[in-house]
């Protein structure tokens, strides 16, 4: 009986170990999963791995596809008052085929007698499109340092992606803005770089200002504020 009961408790802590283990396995992989997650479903805002796939990169001719057509991409530019740089495009706007890749240039320069570093955030405009307006190389969100009157030349690589061309929510857009806006950046309590800007403003630039959750996390921040002061 004693045989018996040893080998089940043997059986027993032999199981509990191997789901130990199994779940410190999944937790040291999460990350990396989460990754792949993201890169193959598109979740959360990430491009998966087909969407920059050769293949992919052709330019859609309207004489192979009568859906194709030609997109007019806009440039625009913004700063926080807070920032004295002077910050504008190199071109107006240019003209895109699905699939085409094209470069563009922002230029920046520091008009101050101090180093200083700017993070960009960008909109695209109409929304809709917005999920099709693929960066290969991009400078927003990256810090950016100017030495004082110092000028950079900051390089933008995008395609819109072809899939465009079959969603009915985009049939008649030819038009698309492409906004930046350029804060100071400053560094939060985790010692990250952020914006040097209030909630709102961020949201705002980056087009969300009229999205519920972007006014409750202001409204929260500001609660956060006001209880600080008063203790």
């Amino acid at each position: 009986m004693y045989a018996a009961r040893s080998k089940k408790n043997l059986s027993v802590l032999m199981y509990t170990g191997a789901v130990i283990i199994t779940f410190l396995g999944l937790t040291y992989a999460a990350v990396p999963l989460y990754r792949l997650f993201c890169s193959a479903t598109g979740f959360a805002g990430t491009p998966t791995e087909d969407r920059f796939a050769p293949s992919r990169l052709i330019a859609v001719d309207p004489a192979d596809n009568p859906k194709s057509r030609r997109f007019k991409v806009t440039f625009t530019s913004s700063t926080s008052t807070s920032l004295p740089w002077a910050f504008k495009p190199a071109q107006h706007h240019v003209y895109v085929l699905p699939g085409e890749s094209s470069l563009a240039f922002y230029t920046a320069k520091n008009n101050s007698k101090e180093d200083i570093i700017g993070v960009a955030t960008y909109n695209v405009t109409p929304d809709r499109l917005a999920p099709y307006f693929s960066k290969i190389e991009c400078f927003c969100f990256d810090e950016q340092k100017l030495l004082p009157s110092e000028t950079v030349d900051m390089p933008l690589l995008f395609f819109i992606d072809k899939d465009v061309l079959d969603d009915p929510s985009c049939r008649n857009v030819e038009d698309v803005v492409l906004s930046y806006t350029f804060f100071r950046a400053r560094r939060n309590s985790q010692g990250h770089l952020e914006p040097d800007a209030s909630e709102d403003v961020v949201q705002k630039s980056l087009g969300f200002e009229s999205y519920e959750l972007a006014k409750k996390k202001d409204d929260e921040k500001k609660k956060g504020l006001k209880e600080e002061e008063k203790s």
